[in-house]
């Protein structure tokens, strides 16, 4: 039986715990969380469960052999590499870290160590994003043309991270689970409309990464939106297909549409034709992700076989979200200089 211990029960840390009871072969033992309220609130999904305020007493037990990580983004880091070194797995929420270098540091150590090092990118488990690959993977969409994202909804503000890292993940572990291709640029411009003493962060964000092969991918990050969109278009040169999270019944959507070029050899040009066919809705498992995701990690514990979502696939995120973070503070810092510039000449104007 591998026990379980749970650090962080804010938001995400009480659906860990609900999913991780539902595992066979596990046993959730203990949970750590700064606030008291929050401990009480989780006392009742397992009475057995000891709580406590201290992470470091989980971190340092002899009798928890695995610890799932659901703390802020900041804290990932530190609180993952005191774990395995203390010999633990490790599950952490997304993103795995706040740089590559930590990123980097926590899969060496990860092998060193001969742990699970595994993150929760959930929806890489749900039954439509598994069924989204197999159409991929089949060929069933001909040669991808660009892939589009859009993430929004009114809050949740975060006092620590702006809207890429809180959204951003995501997507990026989507993209790059369901298209085999490199990424070779990366471009993103940000908003702050929003402020209140001090606080600064973007919560609104476009990001545009170029992948290999000329595939082109977009992302629209939104805490400012009076409805809530989590959707994805996918254009292949054969078929085209959307993922809707948000619609139950139909979440995978295949169209039969596209563009032909045919050539019209009398007149000696190419004539654009375009073909609409059937509209698909395929059936998808609907078993929830982070339940599927739980059983994963305690599979791999077992039988140490490699995480779909292992700590390679958290670097690729975090040096999207880093690349595109430098981005937004590069064209937020040369509009900051044409502003001062426009004011220096018009002050001079003035004068």
């Amino acid at each position: 039986m591998i026990k379980i211990g749970v650090i962080g029960c804010g938001y995400w840390g009480p659906n860990l715990i609900r999913n991780m009871l539902k595992v066979a072969g596990c046993q959730v033992v203990a949970v750590a969380d700064k606030r008291p309220d929050r401990l009480e609130a989780v006392k009742c999904l397992n009475p057995g469960m000891k709580v406590t305020t201290s992470a470091r007493e989980l971190v340092e037990s002899d009798h928890i052999d695995a610890i799932v990580i659901a703390t802020p983004i900041s804290t990932h880091f530190e609180l993952a590499k005191a774990c395995v070194t203390q010999g633990k797995h490790v599950l952490i929420e997304k993103p795995m870290t706040t740089t590559v270098a930590d990123a980097r540091e926590l899969i060496h150590l990860a092998q060193e160590m001969g742990r699970v090092l595994m993150v929760d990118h959930t929806f890489i488990y749900s039954g439509a994003v598994r069924k989204l690959r197999d159409i991929i993977d089949s060929g069933e969409l001909g040669e991808i043309y660009y892939y589009d994202s859009v993430r929004l909804n009114l809050g949740l503000f975060q006092p620590d991270v702006n809207v890429l890292w809180d959204l951003a993940p995501h997507d990026f572990s989507l993209l790059t689970y369901l298209l085999d291709k490199k990424p070779i640029h990366v471009s993103a411009q940000g908003s702050s409309p929003v402020r209140w003493n001090g606080w600064k962060q973007e919560s609104i964000a476009y990001v545009t990464v170029e992948l290999e092969g000329g595939v082109l991918a977009h992302f629209h990050l939104n805490w400012l939106s009076p409805v809530k969109l989590r959707r994805t278009l996918i254009g292949g040169s054969r078929r085209m297909v959307i993922y809707d999270h948000l619609d139950s019944d139909n979440q995978v959507k295949i169209f039969d549409k596209g563009v032909e070029i045919l050539e019209d050899r009398e007149r000696y040009k190419a004539l654009v034709q375009y073909r609409t066919g059937d509209l698909l809705v395929p059936k998808v498992d609907q078993t929830e992700a982070l339940e599927t995701a739980c059983r994963h990690f305690i599979h791999c514990i077992e039988t140490g076989e490699k995480p779909i979502t292992d700590g390679y696939a958290g670097l690729r995120v975090v040096e999207l979200l880093e690349t595109a973070e430098r981005s937004i503070k590069k064209a937020s810092s040369i509009k900051e200089a044409k502003e001062d510039l426009n004011e220096w000449k018009f002050q001079k104007l003035s004068a």
